[in-house]
């Protein structure tokens, strides 16, 4: 049985840069589209499906979905806090530190560009 949403985070993730840390093994540190974990202070995330499908719309509009992967990451096996913070008029979790590549429990196709 899957852990319940409370469980766990999703994060939309670039395809090549995800793919990069599982070869390494080391940590994934990209927050969003183009942006590291140092440019931004933390990795941003969803909490559910919904937000997911509203970051896409915003903000993925342009990139082919096949060039993108759902991660399904295990809140307790992160190292890194993660806060619930207002963004517009939604609370969405943001991880203050890398996630690493054991914490990511299922990897997800994303709906193709509407």
């Amino acid at each position: 049985m899957p852990p319940s949403t409370r469980d766990t985070l999703l994060h939309i993730a670039e395809r090549s840069y995800w793919e990069a840390a599982q070869d390494t093994g080391r940590p994934y540190r990209m927050s969003t589209l183009g942006r590291t974990l140092d440019d931004e202070g933390f990795i941003h995330c969803s909490s559910d499906m919904t937000q997911v499908d509203g970051v896409l719309d915003r903000f993925y509009s342009a990139v082919p979905r096949s060039d993108l992967v759902l991660l399904v990451i295990d809140v307790s096996r992160l190292d890194a806090p993660v806060r619930y913070e207002p963004v517009g008029d939604e609370v969405f979790p943001h991880v203050y530190g890398p996630i690493p590549v054991a914490s990511v429990i299922d990897v997800r196709s994303l709906p193709q560009n509407r």
